[in-house]
């Protein structure tokens, strides 16, 4: 008898966002091996942001037929919220490319010349003195981009560790490459590492145990066996636990928390505000998934558990921000504080509610980006009056409005939408998601989120008084660059702004997200 074997339907259609941006960073790693070494850098810059345009032009094209009819492919679910959240991570990644892409008048950019020099040695000094500027960053950044996209896609627990996994490896060197302080840049990378191992472990082992519940890995047909395995209530409870712990960690929730700071502040800053805005945006967009398809079947086993998370993560993020006096260290504690928040809208999400912490996840995405774009610019001079590392001492920013009008006042927006101030993203980031937070009975995590958002405009119009109504620090410049990053802050302060005076567009275009369930 002739067996007949059928080739496998692969809809290269929906995979085409992500097989344009993984496409293009296996040519970046070609260009790196073959490409001049003049020609390099330009290549792979005009590279990535076209990979990053079209694979978003494919995304658009999808989406009115995926709204009207969501598609599961074996291992990967195609509906709205996929395409949602693989256009916003390609809008911050944009943005993102634009600040990593620049060099300051000193033509130095934020990476080290040869990562793989010792710091302090006369390797280093060669590269340095040589003008090396590696670029494999790019491909680095495609890479870790494509495992993002996939992420909130992925329909079975080995996708997920797969995307998991892909994200994580890129960002994990690229926190490493600091031009400066290198020694601070490889040990936070060293930290990310080992605590990044310590979430995939969780991640695998909640995998193991739902398997063992259900005897699939498919997250959908785990799901429907739900109620019909008694007995074994413990394993499908600790399971989805471990594997939302995993998740947990990728966005800094409390008391996962611990590597942020040191992450943070030890990366090369244009890497900083890339990790801080899209891992946030891919990894709440898992966490919805993975809520709405089996945690909400174990609303009342796991509820006061992520409750007590969210109400941890705001009570921590808000008062040790209060204390730092480092700008990145700030800033890392007020991402802790925004992922309380965005855990109320993970809590209260239906189905057809995802929109609204997609929406939050958009602005501070956006004001995310520029604020680190803005750190890069401003550095620190010698007695000499020789620029030398960025001052990211607050007491260094004192009086930046008088010097630099323009990079104080694009950071003044983006900490007034940090702060919820009205007329910027923030603010209707905020109201959206508490909004949907009260109408699903978290009355008392939203008022404790509302005291918090308080607290934390202290600390955010601290640096304010410091910037406009402080004599300005002597040894503090605001260097001129190629143009990239003025770009990047430009668009990302009238984004902020157009999202906060303009949002309904937006909103009415992410009301039609819904999340495909079993």
């Amino acid at each position: 008898m002739d067996l007949v074997t059928q080739a496998p339907q692969i809809p290269w259609v929906s995979f085409a966002p992500i097989l344009i941006v993984l496409g293009a960073a296996v040519v970046g790693v070609l260009v790196e091996a073959f490409v001049p070494h003049k020609a390099r850098r330009g290549t792979q810059v005009l590279l990535s942001i076209i990979a990053v345009v079209v694979s978003f032009v494919a995304i658009v094209a999808r989406w009115a037929e995926i709204a009207q009819m969501p598609e599961a492919h074996g291992e990967y679910i195609e509906d709205t919220l996929t395409l949602a959240t693989q256009a916003l991570l390609l809008v911050v990644a944009f943005l993102a490319l634009l600040v990593i892409a620049d060099r300051s008048e000193l033509g130095d950019g934020a990476f080290a010349a040869q990562p793989s020099d010792r710091p302090g040695s006369s390797d280093e000094d060669l590269s340095i003195a040589k003008g090396y500027q590696r670029t494999e960053i790019f491909p680095l950044v495609l890479f870790s981009l494509g495992g993002m996209m996939v992420f909130p896609a992925a329909n079975t627990l080995i996708a997920l560790f797969i995307a998991l996994e892909v994200l994580s490896l890129p960002l994990y060197i690229l926190v490493a490459t600091a031009r400066r302080r290198r020694q601070l840049s490889q040990e936070a990378a060293l930290k990310y590492f080992l605590l990044g191992a310590f979430a995939s472990a969780f991640v695998l082992m909640g995998g193991a145990l739902l398997y063992g519940f259900s005897g699939s890995v498919v997250l959908s047909e785990i799901s429907v066996k739900v109620p019909m395995v008694p007995g074994m209530d413990w394993m499908l409870i600790v399971g989805v636990f471990m594997v939302m712990v995993g998740l947990l960690f990728k966005v800094g929730a409390a008391p996962f928390h611990a590597w942020t700071p040191d992450v943070y502040q030890g990366a090369p800053t244009p890497i900083t505000g890339f990790m801080a805005a899209a891992v946030k945006v891919a990894a709440f967009a898992t966490m919805i998934r993975l809520y709405l398809t089996i945690g909400v079947r174990l609303e009342w086993d796991l509820i006061w558990i992520f409750a007590a998370v969210a109400a941890l993560t705001i009570v921590i993020g808000t008062f040790v921000g209060l204390v730092q006096t480092d700008v990145k260290r700030l800033l890392a504690y007020s991402s802790i504080a925004h992922a309380g928040f965005l855990l109320i809208g993970v809590l209260a999400a239906t189905s057809r509610t995802a929109g609204s912490v997609l929406f939050y996840l958009l602005g501070y995405g956006i004001a995310t980006v520029g604020a680190f774009a803005v750190v890069a610019l401003v550095r620190q001079a010698d007695e000499n009056a020789n620029i030398t590392g960025e001052a990211t001492e607050i007491s260094r920013w004192a009086g930046l409005g008088r010097k630099s009008p323009f990079v104080a006042g694009a950071m003044l927006i983006f900490l007034l939408s940090f702060a919820g101030i009205p007329l910027t993203s923030g603010f209707i980031g905020k109201f959206v998601v508490f909004a949907e937070g009260i109408s699903a009975g978290y009355t008392g995590l939203v008022i404790l989120a509302l005291v918090a958002s308080a607290i934390t405009a202290f600390y955010y119009f601290r640096l304010v008084v410091l910037m406009f109504f402080t004599e300005p620090s002597e040894n503090t410049v605001v260097v001129k660059s190629e143009g990239y990053t003025f770009i990047a802050v430009v668009v990302a302060a009238v984004a902020t702004i157009l999202l906060g005076v303009f949002p309904q567009p937006i909103l009415d275009a992410l009301a039609n997200v819904v999340v495909l369930l079993p």
